[in-house]
């Protein structure tokens, strides 16, 4: 099995693949001890070659497969593509277009939710796929022959699941439904890691706007410091602490050895003034400038029943139609969708409005009801049972 090692062999291979319609792309690399993922290999497939490209070789300029990827003539194909292609927009700035993800087209073709890859291959391919070398340390040269085939598979196959998939999104009319999920990972707002919005990753467990105001300072302290360092943002701060130090609003740094989830004597380590600073900045914003913290459980008991009932029609549209529930909507729509009077959520608009958000709708007015047919939920309008 040839692995590309140099430029000039990446150059001629990308150049070939460049005049196929599609490429099938997966990568392995690692992260568990940076902040950024560390390539180690790139493997891809046309209709009539498969190759693997190293990118920890010696002297090799991985611009080709760059150029490749930002080829707008050439379709290239992910499954649950994010990762891969957060690290070309890290390491390259690009984000590969035009893009098919292979696990989103299995939802909108109702093959479930985030299935993975290899039940896609065992589904449409009926191949196991070996995946015992899925936790290997792929950074470590030479690399073995099993893991080569192992990582060669992963696009090999896939081609064949594109094939499949793309020619039922065709026949069942859904090609625009995918285009429309595809828009969230070719844009490269996706992608970026900005400090100043890493308080959205966290479950914001705060008491109060000042302490909201503390964390968002806090969490692009730990952000910049994570990315500067490369390390997981653990090692800098763990979550819990961060919950802490923003519910404690501390302004002296020899207040922080009253709090649990710091260490013994953390008062006098070097990141204790950074902290402490960080908190002041977060108090020191103008209120106006704080996001508003997470409604949280504020569903009143009259809406709660009817996200019940919301939540029965989603499956039961999606059961009929073919679709994963996710592609169609998620809780927090359904909680909006029961207790705003104007809600901005995607199941009213486009596909899903014609498909749940229509009944949904017509379900929160009290104009049908659910009924139970056969053994299958169907809804019936409450003037026709009312005449029965």
């Amino acid at each position: 099995m040839h692995v590309m090692l140099t430029t000039s062999e990446l150059a001629e291979a990308c150049a070939r693949l460049a005049k196929h319609p599609f490429v099938a792309v997966d990568t392995e690399f690692l992260r568990e001890e940076t902040y950024w993922p560390n390539l180690c290999l790139v493997q891809m497939a046309g209709p009539d070659e498969a190759l693997i490209v190293d990118p920890l070789a010696k002297g090799i300029d991985l611009a080709p497969l760059y150029a490749l990827m930002a080829d707008k003539s050439t379709l290239k194909v992910f499954h649950a593509g994010r990762q891969d292609i957060e690290i070309f927009h890290v390491q390259a700035g690009i984000v590969p277009e035009p893009m098919f993800d292979t696990q989103v087209a299995a939802m909108v073709c109702g093959h479930g939710e985030s299935v993975s890859y290899g039940n896609l291959v065992k589904r449409i391919v009926n191949v196991d796929v070996d995946k015992s070398s899925r936790f290997t340390d792929w950074s470590r040269r030479p690399l073995s022959a099993t893991q080569l085939e192992y990582a060669l598979a992963d696009v090999t196959h896939l081609r064949v699941v594109y094939a499949s998939l793309a020619a039922e999104l065709e026949s069942t009319g859904r090609v625009s439904w995918l285009a429309e999920e595809m828009s969230v990972l070719t844009d490269p707002a996706t992608y970026r890691l900005a400090p100043e919005d890493a308080w959205r990753r966290l479950k914001t467990r705060v008491k109060n706007r000042k302490a909201m105001a503390a964390l968002v300072e806090l969490a692009a302290w730990r952000e910049e410091q994570a990315q500067a360092q490369n390390v997981p943002r653990p090692r800098v701060l763990r979550d819990e602490a961060l919950y802490d130090i923003a519910n404690r609003m501390p302004t002296e740094t020899k207040q922080l050895d009253e709090l649990r989830t710091l260490s013994n004597g953390f008062s006098r380590s070097a990141r204790a003034k950074d902290i402490v600073d960080a908190v002041k900045r977060g108090l020191a914003r103008d209120p106006k400038s704080v996001p508003a913290q997470p409604a949280g459980n504020a569903v009143t008991a009259e809406a709660g029943a009817l996200v019940d009932l919301l939540r029965v029609l989603l499956k039961a549209a999606a059961a009929k139609h073919r679709v994963a529930p996710k592609m169609i909507s998620d809780t927090a729509d359904l909680e909006l969708i029961a207790m705003e009077k104007a809600p901005d959520v995607p199941a009213l608009k486009g596909w899903r409005l014609e498909m749940f958000g229509n009944d949904a709708l017509r379900l929160k007015r009290g104009e049908i009801a659910l009924t139970v047919t056969n053994g299958e939920v169907a809804t019936t309008p409450l003037s026709l049972r009312a005449g029965d």
